[in-house]
């Protein structure tokens, strides 16, 4: 007849299966909803180094694909009865995606979201500090145009979190530039070549503008002006490694690039396997604090100089780690291998 173990016999059984759990390593999900942004890219790629660099996780379940927050319920749900040990998301909504964490969360799944942070009370959000991203650029940009004129408005996607905090950050630097407003406002969609034609149209459209404001869509901007054989004004962008490159080296232009690491993908990882160890942080939102590199100052032209990269794609952001939160190589992430790839 079967019995139940009890007492000592019961604590070693589970033990002895934590144990087998813990040296077989933990299986993490990852869901991202856009696919062909460089950014995007190598978020992907900080989480699949991380996890090799880290020894712990034994394979990653990746729903990577272009899709909404009724697409990215769908993956999160999928992850679920998959039966991963911990989520790192990054969300299409800092809301609509909530039903779906909660689920993952009430199942003991560890959830962790990463760029762009969500509401759900029971998930961690790690990511670069977007308000204050979209301040320092904007600032920068404002004191370039004398504190006064009309700028090109490039945002992200409508109703992205990352989007929505930028915003506040730029609408909080109008607010110390009266003389400042903006000209036109788009949304590139985070999406290269729609950016471009968005900034060759305006440039056509013979509507005078004295600076441009991008959220990450910066090489292909600066490629506009070059084949428009029009006038640079200065342009703030991230720290791609085109927009970067372009600082250095493109004659005339005035620019910023306001760090904005895709590697928070690793660090996101790291956070998730950190608190499935046990150690969770004290808070549930944890920040990276963004830093601008403007071509207008010695200090930033040295940065921009020290962070050339020519192994990087252009699109990929200079910052691929994150000290304290990343252990992978270079030659890891831009491997972008996985435990058993």
């Amino acid at each position: 007849m079967t019995r139940l173990l009890q007492g000592a016999a019961a604590t070693a059984l589970l033990s002895g299966i934590a144990g087998m759990a813990m040296a077989d390593g933990y299986v993490i999900g990852v869901s991202n909803t856009v696919q062909g942004n460089g950014w995007r890219e190598e978020m992907v790629c900080a989480i699949k180094a991380q996890a090799l660099a880290s020894g712990q996780v034994a394979s990653l379940n990746i729903a990577h694909r272009n899709t909404d927050a009724a697409g990215q319920l769908e993956d999160i749900r999928n992850l679920i009865q998959a039966g991963v040990d911990a989520i790192v998301v990054n969300p299409a909504s800092a809301d609509a995606v909530n039903p779906a964490i909660k689920e993952a969360t009430d199942a003991g799944i560890v959830v962790v979201a990463v760029d762009q942070a969500v509401t759900e009370p029971s998930a961690y959000n790690i990511s670069n500090d977007q308000e204050e991203y979209g301040y320092l650029g904007a600032h920068w940009l404002f004191e370039q145009m004398g504190g006064e004129g009309r700028f090109f408005y490039m945002r992200g996607a409508a109703g992205a979190g990352a989007d929505n905090d930028r915003d506040a950050g730029v609408q909080r630097a109008m607010a110390e530039f009266p003389g400042i407003s903006v000209v036109q406002e788009v949304f590139t969609n985070w999406q290269q070549d729609q950016g471009k034609q968005q900034m060759l149209d305006f440039i056509a459209s013979g509507i005078p503008f004295d600076g441009v404001w991008t959220s990450g869509i910066d090489n292909v901007i600066v490629d506009a002006f070059v084949e428009s054989d029009e006038p640079f004004v200065p342009v703030v962008g991230a720290d791609n490694a085109g927009f970067v490159g372009q600082l250095a080296a493109a004659d005339g232009l005035e620019g910023a690039a306001v760090s904005n690491p895709g590697s928070i993908g690793g660090a996101g990882l790291t956070l998730a396997l950190q608190i499935l160890d046990g150690n969770p942080p004290a808070e549930h939102t944890v920040h990276v604090t963004p830093s601008i590199w403007a071509n207008t100052t010695d200090e930033g032209r040295a940065a921009i100089a020290a962070a050339q990269n020519p192994n990087l794609d252009p699109e990929w952001p200079v910052s691929v780690e994150i000290p304290g939160w990343t252990t992978y190589t270079m030659d890891q992430i831009i491997a972008c291998d996985g435990p058993g790839e």
